[in-house]
C-alpha cells in the first residue's frame, strides 16, 4: 500500500521533471531567430506544439500544487466534492486527483 509520505515524494519528484521540462521548452521556443520565410513557417508550427506541450506541463503542476497544498492540509485522498476517500487505485493513476471516481464523472 503507498503511503501519503510515498504519493507525496512521487508528487515531488514529478513536481521537478515538470519544471525542467518547461524550462527546456522556453529556451527551445526561444532559440528560433530563422531569418529564411520557409524555415520559419516550419518553426511556427513546431512552436504551436512546443507551447501546447507547455501549457499541459503548467496545468500538471498547478494540480500537483494543489494536491500537495491537500497533503500539507491534511485533505490528501478525499474528494472535495463528496468528502468519501478517494480510491488509492485512482491516486495510483491520478496522484494529484481531488475528487472520487463517481464525484469526477
Amino acid at each position: 500500500m503507498t503511503t501519503i509520505e510515498d504519493r507525496k515524494a512521487a508528487l515531488l519528484r514529478r513536481r521537478a521533471e515538470l519544471a525542467d521540462r518547461l524550462v527546456a521548452l522556453d529556451r527551445e521556443l526561444d532559440s528560433h531567430q530563422t531569418r529564411d520565410w520557409e524555415d520559419l513557417a516550419a518553426e511556427r508550427e513546431g512552436d504551436e506544439v512546443l507551447e501546447g506541450m507547455g501549457q499541459q506541463g503548467e496545468r500538471e503542476l498547478h494540480k500537483i500544487e494543489a494536491a500537495l497544498a491537500r497533503i500539507e492540509a491534511g485533505d490528501y485522498g478525499t474528494c472535495m466534492k463528496c468528502g468519501e476517500p478517494i480510491a488509492p487505485e485512482r491516486l495510483d493513476i491520478l496522484p494529484w486527483t481531488p475528487f472520487c471516481s463517481r464525484c469526477a464523472a
